[in-house]
């Protein structure tokens, strides 16, 4: 078969780190995400100008997450188009919506806009684990963090930036920041052009073939999603708000948010990194077991220990993703970024379902009952860690992978 001229340029051979492209499509997943991030902070302002109700402040968030659920078929494209031009025009495709939701007319317009953002942003976050694992080599682990930490960061940073943008410039002109995303874009192309047009066999594989060759590894790590959605939902949506009944203090409540979103970076850096040498399986065992125990202990005691609590639960909770993101990408042969819509997908929904159990339960028994319910339900994750293919099936699976890409 013919080469790809874009494949014969540089060959990265599976044991090169490639620090300056992972770096750039990590940055690039911090900008992406600052982006995507700007519709929480500027709601109040959103609801106040078009006279919204909840309802339709809500429904916006909605529509932007609904086209995860078609990550799949996003993936199964960009195996069969060109991984590399989601990556690169992603970031803008996304920043040009979400810029102009201040000069939003009417609620309707609004929904357009969510919704080619939610397009983009799902563009974007299935095929970019897949050049990260390109460009890391057999250091799979180590680049899915860094690609992390680019998303993790930028959930804190983007809300400061969406205020600050428009403190500077107001709501109606704070547009022109879409600029940054186009730079971004260009520093993207630069540093992904020696990829290969595509990342898996040009013969398409249909998207069922990719779950059942993915079925050893998907159906553990949906085990491990869902038994994890239960303490991440606890965190996430209530965490502020178990702080304020246990100290009523407010300003305790979001430092303590900080610091759970902190650690959760310094896990999430760490964890991928460990895993290259610890092992997939090892890692998460740690991860799995650490989160509820710390967890527990956190809702159980007082004072500083609780913080230092809170810090052992970010990092552990948070820090499976970057690791899970390695195994799929391991695993996966012919079609790459398909597996990964397929997690992404799976993650979406376990995400969503678990979010409105957790808050019924704390209707029924109160809330610190269920972050400890929930909490003892994170164990029934370490059972499908040992469902997962062992170390050597994951190495094998990746030279298998990496071969098929160099015969094209």
């Amino acid at each position: 078969m013919k080469s790809d001229p874009a494949s014969t340029k540089t060959e990265m051979p599976i044991n090169r780190f490639n620090l300056p492209g992972v770096l750039a499509v990590s940055i690039g997943h911090f900008i992406h995400d600052i982006y995507s991030a700007f519709l929480a902070p500027l709601l109040p302002l959103l609801i106040e100008k078009l006279s919204l109700s909840l309802t339709q402040a809500g429904l916006l968030s909605t529509v932007m997450q609904l086209p995860a659920l078609f990550n799949p078929w996003i993936g199964s494209l960009a195996d069969r188009i060109s991984v590399r031009w989601f990556l690169v025009l992603a970031p803008s495709l996304t920043a040009v919506p979400m810029s102009l939701i201040g000069v939003a007319p009417s609620f309707g317009m609004l929904l357009i806009l969510m919704v080619f953002a939610g397009i983009s942003v799902s563009i974007f976050h299935v095929p970019a684990p897949v050049v990260v694992a390109r460009m890391a080599g057999n250091r799979k682990g180590m680049g899915m963090s860094f690609f992390m930490v680019g998303g993790e960061a930028a959930r804190a940073a983007g809300p400061m930036a969406a205020v600050s943008a428009v403190a500077l410039m107001g709501l109606d002109g704070f547009y022109p920041v879409m600029g940054i995303s186009f730079i971004c874009s260009f520093i993207l192309y630069l540093n992904t052009r020696d990829l290969p047009v595509t990342t898996a066999s040009r013969t398409p594989v249909p998207l069922l073939q990719t779950w059942r060759d993915m079925a050893p590894v998907l159906k553990p790590i949906t085990g491990i999603l869902v038994a994890r959605g239960f303490m991440h939902g606890c965190m996430a949506s209530f965490l502020p708000t178990f702080i304020v009944m246990h100290t009523g203090n407010l300003w305790l409540a979001g430092a303590g948010l900080t610091i759970y979103e902190i650690a959760g970076v310094v896990g999430v850096m760490v964890a991928g990194t460990l895993s290259d040498r610890m092992g997939r399986r090892r890692m998460l065992t740690f991860s799995l077991l650490g989160a509820p125990i710390s967890l527990l202990t956190f809702v159980w005691v007082d004072g500083w220990i609780a913080y230092v609590m809170l810090v052992l639960t970010g990092f552990t909770l948070l820090s499976t993703t970057p690791v899970m993101l390695a195994l799929i990408q391991e695993s996966a042969v012919e079609s790459p970024s398909a597996a990964n819509g397929l997690f992404m997908m799976i993650s979406f929904l376990a995400r969503s379902a678990v979010v409105v159990i957790v808050g019924i339960a704390a209707d029924l028994i109160g809330l610190e009952k269920t972050f400890v319910i929930f909490a003892v339900i994170g164990f029934s994750g370490l059972p499908f860690v040992f469902r997962l293919p062992d170390d050597r099936q994951l190495a094998s699976g990746a030279d298998r992978a990496y071969n098929s890409f160099k015969s094209e």
